[in-house]
């Protein structure tokens, strides 16, 4: 979260037209140094929040382009007001996917070097693992991540009785055929992948409509591109209703993707977008969480299994993304997630 002095700058730029930073530091009626001032310009400007035009003594600050993907957000604040209280984009932001996102980068200087120093701590720790310790550890979190994956969707299963299944092939008593296939078919995708790394490289609309149908397997769920309006629980949120509009959002999607270079940044906008577009009627995020994991082990990084994350927390943080197109709260989730993973596993 911002400090309360930057929040105020922030506001203050939001609110005019472009400002100097003497006009910014006058503006607020601050009590701290002018240095003070022109080094929190700065550290917005790091955090993509701002924006400068011009140079030297000519400087303006402006609201950075992609101002509603950073600004931080009190999710506490948020959600104490019901559904129909919160001032939301409660339909599908076209612009979103071909001009907001289209170059603006995701991660701060700040997070990218936390990010790349436990990306070299995975690899040189799997450079000690034989084949057979590295196989066993990709099974361990694939079992974590079948069963997190499923419970956030409303799945029953402890992670107990999900090793189980998934290593033994015993299910659990009293807990229903469609749960235990869940988690089944989360494993075969996993396993699919972990076999066909490069399978997604590129990514296309055919290959994300694979993986989905490898999740959705003998749940009763329709494969392929949805063609009836879907609803969200605990959002006003619509997605798009139209078959040819989820299709092309979808195609811009993987172009996006296809086009960075930047693994984490693909890996972090196929888990939102995905989601965002609703492109199936159901397993919209089952399918975004192993695609995205299929992106990082496409390059050698190290996969998630979101295992400690509060499904709650997990889904506040996406319908913030549906509600106002901020990434701040999920991108805190994968960066939580990104650094558990590396200290639990291999």
């Amino acid at each position: 979260m911002l400090d309360e002095r930057s929040t105020i700058i922030l506001e203050f730029v939001a609110e005019h037209a472009a400002c100097s930073s003497k006009e910014i530091h006058d503006g607020v009626n601050s009590d701290v140094a002018y240095a003070t001032t022109k080094r929190l310009l700065s550290k917005l400007v790091a955090e993509n929040l701002l924006a400068t035009e011009g140079k030297g003594k000519a400087t303006k600050y402006v609201v950075n382009a992609a101002y509603r993907l950073f600004v931080p957000i009190d999710q506490e604040s948020y959600f104490e007001k019901e559904i129909d209280e919160r001032d939301i984009a409660d339909g599908f932001n076209f612009e979103l996917i071909g001009n907001t996102l289209k170059d603006v980068p995701l991660f701060t200087a700040e997070e990218l070097k936390r990010l790349n120093a436990l990306q070299q701590t995975y690899k040189d720790n799997v450079s000690q693992l034989s084949e057979a310790e590295y196989s066993k550890e990709l099974t361990r979190l694939a079992v974590d991540l079948s069963w997190k994956s499923s419970q956030i969707e409303g799945n029953t299963y402890s992670l107990l009785e999900t090793e189980r299944l998934l290593n033994e092939k015993i299910t659990t008593e009293g807990k229903s055929k469609d749960e235990a296939t869940m988690l089944l078919n989360h494993k075969d995708a996993l396993d699919f992948i972990i076999a066909n790394p490069k399978y997604i490289s590129p990514l296309t609309v055919s290959n994300i409509e694979d993986i989905h149908s490898l999740l959705v397997k003998e749940l009763g769920i329709d494969r392929n591109i949805r063609k009836r309006r879907v609803g969200i629980s605990g959002t006003n949120y619509k997605p798009l209703d139209n078959e040819f509009q989820i299709k092309e959002a979808l195609q811009q999607m993987c172009e996006l993707v296809n086009a960075r270079s930047a693994v984490f940044e693909k890996a972090l906008l196929l888990l939102v977008l995905i989601s965002y577009i609703q492109p199936f009627g159901d397993g919209n995020k089952r399918t975004a969480r192993i695609i995205s994991n299929a992106i990082l082990i496409e390059n050698g990084f190290c996969p998630i299994s979101f295992r400690t994350v509060d499904s709650i927390d997990y889904k506040k943080a996406m319908l913030l993304f549906y509600e106002q197109n901020n990434i701040s709260a999920f991108k805190r989730v994968f960066l939580e997630q990104f650094q558990f993973a590396v200290n639990t596993y291999f």
